[in-house]
C-alpha cells in the first residue's frame, strides 16, 4: 500500500510538473517594447511597416497591461537623434528586474563590414543600435531585428540573458523579408502557443513566424530568399505574449486579480526549486507538489472565467 501510494504520488507529481514546470510569468517583473518602423522607400512598404508596427504594439500593450510601457517611433521619430533621446527615456523607466523587448521593421543593408538601418536622414549603424541597446538596463532582453540584411547584427548583439533574433541569416540575404507579418501573427494569436499555456514564448513566436515564412515562399513555388535565426539562452522563458483567459487581464480585473495570484504562486514555485538541494527527495516533491496542486487549482478558475467571457 505504502508503494503504491508513493507510486501515486510520484505520477501525480510528474504530471504536473510535466505541464506546468516550465510555465512563464508575465506578472513577475514589468515588460517594456520599443518598436521602430523604418523607411520603406515605396509607399506601400511604409505603409506595412506602419500598419506592423501599430499592431506590435496593441499586443505587447495588452502583456504589458500598460500603454505607458510601450513606444512606437515611425517617421520623423526614427531619426538618428530622436531614437537616441528616446532610448534614454526609455531606459529610464527600466529596472534591472524587467523585461526589455526592442523590434526592428523596415529595410536593412550590409556593406560587409556595417549594417545599416534605413531610417529619415542618415542611416543608423548597427554598432550604434547595439550601444542602445547596452545602455538598457534589464537584465532580460529580447532583439527582433526583422528587416532585410539583418543577419549580420546578431553576433555583434548577443550578450548574456539577451535574445536576439534576426530575418535573414546573413547580411548577404538583401531582399524585402517577410518575417516581421509573421511575427505579429504569433504574438497577437494563439497559432504560436504550442504547450496551451496562454503564454507566447520567444521560442514558440520564433518557431511559429520560421516556419510561415517557409511555407510562404513554398506556397508560391519560389525560393526563399531569408532564413530566420535566433540567439540565446532564454529563448523559452522569455515571455512575450497573453492570449486565452490571459489576454482577459486587461479588459476583467478579476481575472487580472487571479493572473496576479498566479505570478505569485509561480513564484513559490521558484522558491521550492532554489531550495532543492537544502531538501531531502521527499520533503522537495512534498512542497513542489503542494505548490503545482494550487497552480492548477487556480488555472481552473482562469479557465472558467475564460469560459464564462
Amino acid at each position: 500500500m505504502a508503494v503504491a501510494a508513493a507510486l501515486g504520488k510520484a505520477v501525480k507529481t510528474f504530471l504536473l510538473a510535466a505541464t506546468l514546470l516550465g510555465l512563464p510569468a508575465l506578472a513577475g517583473a514589468a515588460s517594456f517594447t520599443v518598436i521602430v518602423a523604418g523607411l520603406g522607400g515605396e509607399a506601400e512598404y511604409e505603409k506595412r511597416f506602419r500598419e506592423q508596427a501599430a499592431s506590435l504594439a496593441e499586443a505587447a500593450e495588452k502583456a504589458a497591461g500598460d500603454k505607458s510601457h510601450v513606444v512606437v517611433l515611425a517617421g520623423e521619430q526614427a531619426r538618428r537623434d530622436s531614437l537616441r533621446r528616446e532610448f534614454q527615456a526609455f531606459a529610464g523607466k527600466i529596472k534591472a528586474s524587467d523585461t526589455a523587448t526592442v523590434v526592428l521593421i523596415g529595410h536593412g543593408t550590409y556593406d560587409g563590414e556595417e549594417y545599416r538601418f534605413n531610417i529619415p536622414g542618415a542611416d543608423i549603424t548597427g554598432s550604434e543600435l547595439g550601444q542602445l541597446f547596452d545602455k538598457l538596463p534589464a537584465k532580460q532582453q529580447l532583439i527582433v531585428n526583422a528587416t532585410s540584411s539583418s543577419g549580420a547584427t546578431i553576433e555583434a548583439w548577443q550578450r548574456p540573458e539577451r535574445v536576439v533574433i534576426t530575418a535573414t541569416k546573413t547580411g548577404g540575404e538583401r531582399t524585402a523579408t517577410r518575417f516581421a507579418q509573421f511575427w505579429l501573427q504569433a504574438v497577437s494569436t494563439d497559432a504560436a502557443d504550442v504547450n496551451k499555456d496562454e503564454v507566447v514564448t520567444a521560442a514558440e513566436a520564433f518557431d511559429y513566424a520560421n516556419r510561415q515564412v517557409a511555407a510562404s515562399y513554398k506556397s508560391e513555388v519560389a525560393l526563399a530568399t531569408e532564413h530566420a535565426r535566433i540567439a540565446g539562452e532564454e529563448t523559452a522563458t522569455f515571455a512575450l505574449a497573453r492570449v486565452g483567459s490571459s489576454a482577459l487581464s486587461g479588459s476583467s480585473p478579476e481575472v487580472a486579480a487571479l493572473l496576479a495570484q498566479r505570478g505569485k504562486i509561480e513564484q513559490d514555485l521558484d522558491g521550492v526549486k532554489g531550495r532543492k538541494a537544502a531538501l531531502s527527495q521527499d520533503e522537495y516533491y512534498d512542497q513542489l507538489e503542494g505548490v503545482l496542486v494550487r497552480l492548477a487549482q487556480l488555472q481552473k478558475q482562469i479557465d472558467s472565467k475564460r469560459v464564462v467571457q
